[in-house]
């Protein structure tokens, strides 16, 4: 199994994942020549993706699925009310190929199946994902509102993550958000910060199974790589290989064995 991150963040996410034969993306929150180019540079080809599976409505998440439908002919994965609420905010344009889902699906792709698991975040109908092949597991779970009840339990399960790391609560505090904006974030229905994921990735790590964690969607006004590693490496020491995905590009080839 492998997986690129295409970009993460509020700007923009993406994330590739190949196993048994499947190529999948998760999230069109990046223009179709950015993923084209960007999948190219790494000897991939995006007209042989079989599935693009958006998480929920927010528009760095879904803004540009009816250009992956349409210019690559990629069949799209969305849940109804997610489909509903993203077309009301953003221009997705017509689209032939839509294959609804409900948040708590299981997706199956020959050989490998996608877990959906619902999330708090505050999009309409928003799921995070597992994804299951070669006897290897994968999560990406961004998005999640708070820390809910099975998040440590799910990571646990999985061989490698991409985790939602948003925020550090002091640059929160002290930066330039109005007050509302900063609850929101920090709120039940918005984001993890750095502190609650390391003592996710602390707690699951526990038993072994993952190699590594890919920290993501970091915010670019209330966190930054380097505060975002510190506060990983001040709760778990070297326990854990972890990397960070980029808000402007697309990461390393990572694979998981």
């Amino acid at each position: 199994m492998i997986a690129i991150s295409l970009q993460s963040g509020s700007n923009g996410n993406c994330i590739y994942v190949e196993t048994c034969g499947k190529k999948l993306l998760f999230d069109a929150g990046i223009s179709g020549v950015q993923a084209e180019e960007r999948l190219a540079a790494h000897g991939r080809d995006i007209r042989a993706v079989d599935a693009v599976i958006i998480s929920h409505d927010h528009s760095d998440h879904i803004r540009h699925a009816g250009v992956f439908q349409r210019k690559y002919g990629l069949p799209v994965y969305v849940t109804a009310a997610t489909l509903a609420a993203a077309s009301a905010r953003c221009a997705l344009g017509k689209m032939k190929d839509v294959r609804l889902f409900r948040s708590s699906d299981k997706l199956a792709f020959g050989d490998v199946h996608v877990h959906a698991i619902p999330t708090p975040h505050d999009g309409v109908d928003g799921s995070a994902f597992v994804i299951e092949g070669a006897q290897k597991r994968l999560g990406i779970l961004t998005d999640l509102g708070h820390v809910f009840k099975d998040l440590v339990h799910i990571v646990a399960s999985l061989d490698a993550v991409f985790l939602e790391s948003n925020y550090d609560p002091d640059m929160l505090a002290q930066g330039p958000y109005p007050a509302y904006l900063k609850q929101r974030i920090k709120g039940p229905r918005g984001h993890i910060s750095n502190i609650e994921a390391a003592e996710v990735l602390l707690r699951a790590s526990a038993g072994n199974r993952l190699q590594w964690a890919c920290l993501a969607h970091l915010s670019e006004q209330n966190n930054h790589p380097d505060v975002a590693l510190r506060t990983h490496r001040a709760v778990m020491a070297e326990k854990l290989t972890l990397y960070v995905a980029d808000r402007y590009q697309a990461s390393a080839l990572f694979t998981v064995s």
